[in-house]
């Protein structure tokens, strides 16, 4: 071949961090969490919230910064808007974003305390995320409804508790394999 016709020499760059992986692994796993929120039936009035459980399985995962816990959490809410079955689905782009901010807090507080490598350090975030976010919809509900504080306090907060327990048992129980499934290389490596 003549020099006018010469294929250019393919280069692999390597990466010199895996500085954006929170990236893929936050779009993943909210996908399959909106996927999950959308078609789980609903028992006895609850329902565990997927995408708050997989929000808060990635802050853990990641620990992102403040600021993009924030955004995940704005993202997660905006996408449940249109799948939302509630009265007011705005809500959920406020209370999602507690939820996530809440839980970016803890995360970091918890490896602060040394507490970083802690089995439970999911199902306690999980669970408070959850209550977070749960709590803060419930109550924008209660005001653009005009409850009564007896019916958020016994009707909605006990609901919201319990979504919180299932969510914190589902943050502890897939945050070891979706960990493994992210991370297999650098465990390879190690």
């Amino acid at each position: 071949m003549d020099e006018k016709n010469k294929l250019p020499e393919l280069v692999e760059i390597q990466p010199v961090q895996d500085s954006y992986r929170w990236v893929a692994i936050t779009a993943m796993l909210l996908a399959i969490g909106i996927i999950l929120h959308t078609v789980s039936p609903n028992v006895g009035g609850v329902t565990p919230n997927w995408t708050i459980a997989m929000y808060s399985i990635v802050i853990n995962l990641t620990n992102p910064k403040l600021s993009q816990a924030a955004g995940i959490g704005f993202i997660a809410g905006l996408t449940l808007v249109p799948s939302s079955k509630s009265a007011f689905p705005l809500g959920n782009l406020v209370s999602d974003f507690a939820g996530a901010t809440v839980c970016c807090i803890l995360v970091k507080a918890m490896i602060f305390a040394g507490l970083g490598r802690w089995r439970l350090r999911p199902l306690i975030t999980g669970f408070l995320a959850t209550v977070t976010s749960g709590g803060v919809f419930t109550l924008i509900l209660k005001f653009i409804l005009g409850l009564p504080w007896t019916a958020w306090l016994y009707g909605m907060l006990p609901v919201v508790i319990v979504v919180g327990i299932l969510n914190g048992l589902i943050c502890f129980f897939l945050y070891a394999p979706v960990r493994r499934l992210f991370y297999v290389q650098e465990e390879d490596e190690k």
